[in-house]
């Protein structure tokens, strides 16, 4: 398989994988959610599926470019990979956390262990291509935004 077509796998699948965190987040949005107290620095409903997605895309190449890497490097690879699909479900468990059960607290243990595993992911990744860790960086940095509006939100809330 060519780099071209790994890449593209793996961007669908994240795609795809955002795609049924924001259909269970649908009905909460447009109900529970709005009557949450939410923090200073909640940022506008519409700018959450314009991350998301972009997050999405960056860590589909980025999976993507170190997949194309397991002829040459093949433990890093198989381990980056691990680590990728392991916080991908936690990423998809946070929204049933959040919005499904609507259990901020839950979601906020959780988010921790997703925050770890991003950065478990984004090791290997780095070692094996400097861009898919470049790419991991903004997913890191907007998971770390969203660990902490879940726990003021929790903690507004409780």
């Amino acid at each position: 398989m060519s780099p071209l077509y790994k890449i593209m796998v793996m961007v669908v699948t994240c795609l795809g994988i955002g795609y049924l965190g924001g259909q269970v987040t649908q009905s909460s949005v447009e109900t529970w959610y709005p009557l949450l107290e939410k923090p200073f620095f909640t940022p506008p409903n519409w700018a959450f599926p314009v991350a998301w997605t972009t997050l999405y895309i960056f860590m589909g190449i980025a999976a993507g470019l170190v997949w194309s890497r397991i002829e040459v490097e093949t433990e890093t690879v198989r381990k980056g990979l691990t680590f990728f699909a392991i916080q991908l479900v936690l990423n998809a468990l946070w929204s049933y956390l959040f919005f499904g059960l609507k259990n901020p607290l839950l979601a906020l243990i959780e988010i921790v262990l997703l925050w770890l595993m991003i950065y478990e992911t984004y090791l290997p990744f780095k070692r094996v291509s400097r861009y898919a860790g470049y790419l991991f960086i903004p997913y890191l940095a907007w998971v770390t935004y969203a660990t902490a509006l879940n726990g003021a939100i929790w903690w507004m809330n409780r």
